[in-house]
């Protein structure tokens, strides 16, 4: 069975059609969605999603393009939400130096508080890194022992950041990027010790192939993890009880319950 790691089911391109969605997960054998929050309204969104349906879990968190929403106000609503028993992580949060849509300042202040709140209310935290290695590094080795864990999700990033996140016992996550003709990664796949690896995908974008060009969504999951079996030369049925226990050791026991 498996689990969608970071999948922004609150998302508009979902409300015609959620509850297909979800119907197509089951059918795909997946059995576990994290819905992520991208901002103070998109958590909200993702704690009612997770009240309403079992199999799905929530975070809440502020992405780093909406680093200037990040206030006193937003961390107080912030911690009521994470204090929800659907809540399984802080975040999505980290550093976007290629859009730039907050300043660096503002990016880097968030993140941080972020990580605060990780250690303070002892919850993982899932990180997005593009473009900002060296400072996403930084900050994850100076926070990461004092939380639970780190997910860095989608992850596509060099060197730098890999060894930064092996150094503190992070978890790996893959979208439908490892599917893309163009994936050219500098770490392999195949370097990602088996206990620190998560499928995602991050839908409704980074559809993986067969899908790529429309709508992804959390059933695609088990595309991501067939392609990432093919790279790691397993069978699916030997690599898919891994991935859905690592879940459970990144994010807690709430990823037992089932869609």
């Amino acid at each position: 069975m498996l689990v969608d790691a970071h999948c922004h089911l609150g998302d508009g391109a979902f409300d015609a059609d959620r509850p297909a969605v979800l119907a197509r997960a089951r059918q795909a054998d997946v059995t576990h969605v994290v819905v992520i929050g991208e901002s103070v309204a998109g958590s909200e969104r993702a704690v009612a999603l997770a009240k309403q349906t079992s199999g799905l879990s929530a975070t809440a968190g502020v992405h780093p393009h909406e680093a200037l929403a990040w206030s006193a106000g937003a961390e107080r609503r912030l911690r009521d939400l994470l204090a929800e028993p659907e809540v399984v992580a802080v975040g999505e949060t980290g550093l976007d130096y290629h859009y730039d849509h907050a300043p660096r300042d503002d990016q880097r202040r968030a993140f941080e508080a972020h990580l605060a709140l990780g250690a303070e209310l002892g919850k993982p935290v899932v990180v997005h890194a593009r473009e900002a290695d060296a400072d996403v590094a930084a900050l994850v080795r100076r926070w990461a022992r004092r939380v639970p864990a780190v997910v860095l999700h989608s992850f596509a990033s060099a060197a730098e950041l890999f060894t930064a996140g092996m150094d503190v016992g992070a978890y790996f996550s893959f979208s439908g990027m490892i599917t893309f003709k163009n994936w050219r990664p500098e770490v392999p796949l195949s370097a990602i010790p088996a206990d620190r690896l998560l499928v995602e995908t991050d839908a409704p974008y980074l559809a993986p192939v067969p899908h790529r060009g429309g709508r992804n969504e959390p059933a695609f999951v088990r595309d991501v993890a067939l392609a990432l079996a093919r790279a790691r030369q397993m069978e699916p049925a030997a690599l898919w009880p891994q991935l859905a226990a690592n879940a459970r050791g990144a994010f807690g026991e709430r990823l037992t319950t089932v869609l």
